[in-house]
């Protein structure tokens, strides 16, 4: 799967979050990491964190595995080739913080991909069941990230209403005249109010705004 601009946007928002908490971060869990760019994006900015990426793809794992090799971060960064669900039976140990772009579509038509879908569709991995692994893995004080499409907020708000509470909700849109598309969101477990804000992407001159060079600057070569 192609890397995409609002996953690089959420790497480095979800990096400078945790980066600026006052809470000590040392276990990190990235869930469904694709080919570990937020693995990647967290170990930069974050050199305490040791951070453990799931992926259910074997492909997928191996290239993350390949990345994460080459990368200076290296002795930081550990991949799973298995299911969430499988990896939260096994592993004993909760995390500071649980990073997640998860699956954008239910009950939705899919490809003849076979891999687009499992990465695409929540077929593997519904929203209600990452909420309720997250809320087995999370630590106390510990801070979840989650990139979703613009329609499923509320839906996620109301997923969570029991167990955790949203910090931070943050909308995109790719430019001033197009509606929001994704929704960032940064939950806790006893969060008091919700900070509420947006980003776009690019201005009406066709040139990335100065809040997204703010956020990318660091990751992006010849930016």
């Amino acid at each position: 799967m192609k890397v995409c601009t609002d996953a690089c946007l959420f790497g480095a928002w979800g990096a400078e979050k945790v980066l600026s908490s006052k809470f000590k971060v040392l276990s990190c869990l990235d869930i469904g990491t694709g080919t570990g760019l937020l693995s990647s994006m967290l170990a930069q900015k974050n050199l305490n964190a040791i951070i453990d990426a799931v992926e259910i793809d074997k492909a997928a794992a191996e290239q993350a595995k390949e990345n994460f090799n080459s990368s200076l971060w290296r002795e930081r960064l550990n991949v799973y080739n298995e299911s969430i669900q499988q990896f939260a039976k096994s592993i004993n140990k909760k995390y500071d913080v649980i990073i997640c772009n998860p699956p954008f579509y239910e009950n939705d038509l899919k490809s003849e991909n076979q891999k687009r879908n499992i990465a695409l569709h929540s077929g593997a991995l519904s929203l209600g069941e990452l909420i309720s692994i997250v809320d087995l893995l999370l630590k106390d004080d510990g801070n979840f990230f989650c990139l979703l499409p613009f329609h499923r907020t509320k839906y996620f708000e109301a997923l969570i209403e029991k167990k955790l509470s949203a910090r931070e909700k943050v909308f995109i849109k790719q430019t001033p005249k197009h509606n929001y598309f994704r929704t960032m969101f940064w939950v806790g477990r006893n969060a008091m109010g919700v900070k509420q804000s947006e980003i776009i992407i690019m201005n009406e001159g066709n040139e990335y705004t100065k809040g997204f060079r703010e956020l990318l600057g660091k990751y992006y070569l010849n930016f």
